[in-house]
């Protein structure tokens, strides 16, 4: 895949290149601010964007807004956001927007590097990766919609959150993929989504998990 970084950290932005480009990747850019990443999107128009969220000049939040403004402008371009924090409001953003091509990982879990490498897999071919203690203190936000919820389903919803598929869930949970199809089922039904045409009822059924 051709990948742009950008990440202020010298030290971990050189290191994530050669870890891409040992992994076979095109490391097209390697930034260290929000809007040179903007701009080397709009000129190399690369298959996915790995950026940090707190970056120059105020070391906030500039990853995020320019993650969120490639997002509008550049839809196919996959964005896998490396955060210290889980920064809530904008992780939902991300969500509600264009759900495709999309991740948010902490920065502890790219020590991992298999998690890594297949998080921005599953971003650059068009899925989803989130972090589970993003999902899980996403999902802290609310209970609505979801009293009736079983646990399990309540597990394989927390599971969908994070872009898992079905046979992953029915992998993690040890149960049958067949299984794991009828708790997505009950889900859509009980949030009220199985005649939901158009949109992504997986995608939709997390946005009402989050009370989004």
């Amino acid at each position: 895949m051709r990948v742009i970084l950008a990440e202020d950290s010298t030290l971990l932005r050189e290191g994530l290149v050669r870890l891409l480009v040992e992994e076979g990747h095109d490391v097209v850019a390697a930034v260290g601010d929000g809007d040179a990443l903007v701009h080397a999107v709009a000129a190399h128009q690369p298959d996915v964007v790995v950026t940090d969220v707190r970056m120059p000049p105020t070391n906030t939040d500039e990853g995020l807004h320019a993650a969120l403004e490639i997002r509008r402008r550049w839809p196919a371009v996959g964005v896998l956001v490396l955060s210290q924090y889980v920064e809530k409001r904008y992780a939902v953003e991300l969500l509600t927007g264009q759900s495709d091509g999309v991740g948010y990982l902490l920065k502890d879990r790219v020590v991992r590097v298999e998690e890594f490498l297949d998080a921005l897999r599953r971003v650059g071919s068009g899925g989803a990766a989130f972090d589970p203690e993003v999902v899980r203190q996403l999902l802290s936000r609310t209970t609505r919609d979801v009293g009736t919820l079983t646990p399990r389903e309540r597990d394989v919803l927390a599971a969908m959150a994070e872009g898992c598929t079905n046979a992953t869930i029915a992998a993690r949970l040890h149960v049958s993929q067949s299984a794991v199809e009828k708790h997505v089922y009950n889900v859509f039904e009980k949030l009220g989504l199985s005649g939901v045409d158009g949109y992504s009822r997986r995608v939709l059924a997390v946005l009402r998990y989050l009370g989004s």
